[in-house]
C-alpha cells in the first residue's frame, strides 16, 4: 500500500516571468524572497508580480494587485500535481494536454488573493488546505488632516514608483497614458511629464491615448479640454473605434469573469489597446491610472445594497481586497475587490501585446492612501468622501508638479468613451447575459 512518502510531487509553472514589473530587485531575487515565507521578505518586492516558489513538497505563492495569478491541483496516481498560470484557460488546456481535462471545471481553478502569501503543501489525498499569510498591513488613519500635506505624500508616492518605471523601462522606450482626462489618468500623465522634463528626457516620446466611440464621446472631450488647459494638448491621440467593432462577450473571454462593470471596462480597454497595437505594431508600454478610485474609497456607496458609509470606512483595503480572505464573501475562485477586478485593465494590455503598469495599485501608494484620516475628513458624509478624492490629488499634483491640473466629474471609461446611445447598444441590461457568456466558455 502507498505511503504519502512514496508520492511523486509536481509543479508545474506556466507563468511568464517577463509579465512581471519589478522596479528594484531581479525575478530571481524576488523569487528567493516568497520562498523565505516571511512577509517582510515578500513586502520589500517593489511592482507588479505573480510569483511561485517551490521547497520540496513546500510551494509558495505571492502576487500583488497588478497580475492574476491561478493555482489547480491536478490528481494523480504517482502523486499530487500543483498547476499554476496567469489564467483559467491556460490551466485547462494544460490539463487536456495531459489527458487529465476530465479533472476541470473553472469553479475548482483558485486565485491567490493579492497581498497575501498562499502555502500549501503537495502531500497528495486528503487535499492540502492552503494558508494565507498577509505581507501587506498598512496602517489606518495615521495622517493628519491637512489636504495639502495628505496630497503631497500621496502623489509623492505615485510620483516615486513612475520614476522607479521610468528607470526600469529605459530612456528610449514610447511611453502611452490610457488617458481619459479624468482625476487617477490626468494625475499619472501630469506626474509622468513632470518627471521626463525632470530627468532631462524628451516627452515626446509621451502619448496621451483616448478612445473615442465612432469618433466622439465625453471622455474625448474632457481630455482635449484638460491638456488645452495646460497648454499641452499636442500629447493627446484619440482612438476611434466604430461601435459595432465592440464586443463585450470578446472581454468577458479576455478577463475570464462575468461582473458587468468589470466586462464593460474591459471591453472599452479591449477596443482601446486594440487600435493603439494597430497604429503602433512596435508600442510596449502603457501605464494607466486604474487603483485610483479604490484607494480614496471614490465609489458610489448607493448603488451597493451590500455597502454602507460605515463598512467602507472601518473596514482596511475593502475595496482592494473585498471583505477579505477569512470572510464568508471571498470568492475562492475569484478573490474580492480590486484583486478580482484589476484583471479588467492587466488583459486587455497583455492581449495586445503591451506591458502595462498601474502606479496606484502598488503598495506604496495605498499605504498612503490608507493612513489618510477618512472619518475624521468626512464625518460619515457621502458627499464630502465623493469631493475628498480630487481635492487630494489636485493639491498632491500642485505640490510634487506645479501644475494646476483640472477636475472634472467622475465618469467611468465605460460611460464617457461613446455616447449614452452607444452603451445601451454595446452592453445588455440584465446581468445573467454576462454570466451566460461566460459559462458558455466552457461548454
Amino acid at each position: 500500500m502507498s505511503t504519502p512518502s512514496t508520492y511523486v510531487e509536481r509543479l508545474v509553472d506556466l507563468l511568464d516571468p517577463s509579465a512581471n514589473v519589478l522596479l528594484n530587485m531581479t525575478v530571481e531575487d524576488a523569487v528567493k524572497g516568497v520562498g523565505s515565507g516571511r512577509p517582510e521578505a515578500v513586502r520589500e518586492i517593489a511592482g507588479h508580480f505573480a510569483i511561485v516558489h517551490k521547497q520540496g513538497t513546500v510551494v509558495r505563492m505571492a502576487r500583488s494587485l497588478g497580475r492574476p495569478m491561478r493555482y489547480f491541483l491536478v490528481k494523480r496516481t504517482e502523486g499530487p500535481c500543483l498547476v499554476v498560470a496567469e489564467r483559467i484557460d491556460e490551466i485547462r488546456d494544460f490539463l487536456n494536454a495531459e489527458g487529465l481535462g476530465g479533472q476541470f471545471h473553472p469553479s475548482y481553478t483558485r486565485m491567490v488573493p493579492a497581498h497575501h502569501i498562499v502555502e500549501l503543501r503537495l502531500i497528495g489525498c486528503p487535499d492540502p488546505n492552503p494558508t494565507n499569510t498577509r505581507y501587506f498591513s498598512p496602517e489606518r488613519e495615521r495622517l493628519g488632516t491637512d489636504l495639502d500635506a495628505i496630497g503631497a505624500a500621496y502623489i509623492g508616492a505615485l510620483a516615486t514608483a513612475i520614476d522607479r518605471w521610468l528607470d526600469a523601462v529605459g530612456p528610449d522606450e514610447p511611453l502611452g497614458v490610457e488617458f481619459s482626462g479624468g482625476v487617477d489618468s490626468g494625475s499619472v500623465f501630469l506626474v509622468l511629464y513632470h518627471l521626463l522634463l525632470a530627468r532631462g528626457e524628451s516627452p515626446a516620446r509621451l502619448k496621451a491615448f483616448t478612445l473615442a466611440i465612432d469618433g466622439g464621446g465625453a471622455d474625448l472631450e474632457q481630455a482635449r479640454e484638460f491638456l488645452k488647459s495646460l497648454d499641452i494638448e499636442l500629447f493627446l491621440e484619440p482612438i476611434s473605434v466604430p461601435q459595432d467593432a465592440l464586443d463585450y462577450r470578446d472581454a468577458i473571454r479576455s478577463i475570464e469573469d462575468y461582473k458587468p462593470l468589470d466586462v464593460q471596462a474591459a471591453t472599452m480597454g479591449l477596443a482601446l489597446c486594440r487600435g493603439i497595437r494597430e497604429r503602433y505594431p512596435e508600442w510596449k508600454h502603457l501605464i494607466d491610472g486604474d487603483g485610483g478610485d479604490e484607494n480614496l474609497k471614490d465609489y458610489p456607496i448607493e448603488e451597493n445594497p451590500e455597502l454602507t458609509i460605515r463598512s467602507v470606512l472601518n473596514n482596511r483595503m475593502l475595496y482592494q481586497e473585498g471583505w477579505g480572505v477569512d470572510a464568508v464573501k471571498h470568492s475562492l475562485v475569484y478573490s474580492g475587490g480590486q484583486s478580482r477586478g484589476h484583471v479588467r485593465s492587466y488583459a486587455p494590455a497583455r492581449k495586445f501585446g503591451f506591458v502595462g503598469f498601474s502606479p496606484y495599485a502598488l503598495p506604496n501608494v495605498i499605504e498612503v492612501a490608507e493612513g489618510i484620516p477618512f472619518i475624521a475628513l468626512t464625518d460619515w458624509n457621502h458627499d464630502r468622501l465623493y469631493s475628498l478624492k480630487g481635492e487630494i490629488v489636485r493639491r498632491g499634483v500642485k505640490a510634487v508638479t506645479g501644475f494646476d491640473m483640472p477636475v472634472f466629474e467622475k465618469r467611468r471609461f465605460q460611460n464617457g468613451a461613446g455616447s449614452d446611445g452607444a452603451f445601451a447598444n454595446i452592453f445588455p441590461a440584465d446581468e445573467r447575459e454576462y454570466r451566460n457568456a461566460f459559462a458558455a466558455i466552457y461548454e
